[in-house]
């Protein structure tokens, strides 16, 4: 009884995960390191290099989580990464200069966000959280969805391509014919 119990109830504490080897862990963990060290990095020198205070993206965490955790995801390739983002990104902005209320621009930006990625096929979960952080921010400027958002992606995208392939996981998803 206790048993049976026990296996139905552990889907809600993560029963359903797969299971994933110390090996795979530890790839995909110093894959998101290494990637995000190396994002970072150029990201900020490019920052300082134009005079842009605003070199990260917030939600760069999570897309790396994908890019690297799971690299055959269809929300983890290049297309969702780069243009999810940066399409969150733009609807964000736009609800900050259109709507004055906070409370109403983020839920319109991040259901915004989610019918644009669902029209232009680049379903990417963490780029949700960037229309929300544009709203969150008061990031007002246009310039904000393509330095930091979209070049941090590229650049995210290009360091798992590397990494992965490196590795011995393929990445970006080939396309099947």
């Amino acid at each position: 009884m206790a048993k049976h119990l026990f296996k139905r109830c552990s889907f809600y504490f993560g029963g359903d995960q797969p299971a994933v080897s110390w090996r795979e862990r530890l790839r995909s963990c110093a894959g998101a390191f290494i990637g995000l060290l190396v994002v970072l990095t150029i990201a900020k020198y490019l920052g300082e290099l134009s005079g842009i205070g605003e070199w990260l993206m917030a939600s760069l965490g999570a897309s790396a989580l994908l890019v690297f955790a799971l690299p055959g995801s269809p929300m983890a390739q290049p297309w969702a990464v780069i243009a999810g983002n940066t399409v969150s990104a733009l609807i964000g902005i736009a609800a900050v200069n259109v709507i004055s209320e906070p409370i109403l621009a983020m839920p319109i930006a991040a259901a915004g966000s989610i019918m644009a990625m669902f029209i232009l096929r680049c379903l990417h979960p963490p780029a949700a959280a960037v229309a929300l952080i544009a709203v969150l921010g008061h990031v007002a400027h246009y310039r904000y969805a393509f330095f930091p958002v979209m070049i941090d992606s590229i650049l995210l995208v290009f360091a798992g391509a590397v990494y992965s392939n490196m590795t011995g996981k393929s990445y970006p998803n080939k396309q099947i014919r």
